[in-house]
């Protein structure tokens, strides 16, 4: 899969729409958000479509990683692997000494695979439990 910093902010847009509102039933006005405007983003692609998506900031030396997300026929190939590993690639590349995220509870083990950490409580984020997950690179 080739991932890339793009910015074809309609296209990731697309993507979450699909996965976060219309599958996962996050409310349009917690997904879109006004943090768009200052993120970089990323986006992976599986023979010339667009499957997945990130959005990345960087702040002290402190990489975020949010708004993941695999369309439903890419799950299971590589690509959330590929997206995470180009947005840990790319913050790093520009000083990042460790990556944070918001993980959805039941994709922890998935982040864990990447080598993040849980730490601190569940809290809920659009409704969907959570836990904070960090990476230090």
């Amino acid at each position: 899969m080739k991932v890339e910093l793009t910015d074809d902010l309609d296209t990731c847009l697309t993507l979450r729409r699909t996965v976060f509102i219309e599958e996962q039933g996050v409310p349009e006005a917690e997904e879109i958000d006004d943090l768009d405007d200052q993120a970089q983003h990323l986006l992976g692609w599986q023979d010339g479509v667009a499957v997945a998506t990130a959005r990345i900031f960087l702040n002290d030396g402190v990489g975020k990683v949010g708004r993941v997300c695999v369309l439903a026929q890419a799950r299971g190939t590589g690509a959330g692997a590929a997206i995470m590993r180009g947005a840990i690639d790319a913050l790093r590349a520009q000083g990042a000494a460790k990556v944070k995220l918001s993980s959805q509870c039941y994709a922890i083990p998935f982040y864990e695979k990447l080598g993040f950490l849980a730490y601190g409580p569940e809290y809920p984020d659009a409704g969907i439990p959570h836990r904070d997950m960090v990476l230090e690179l």
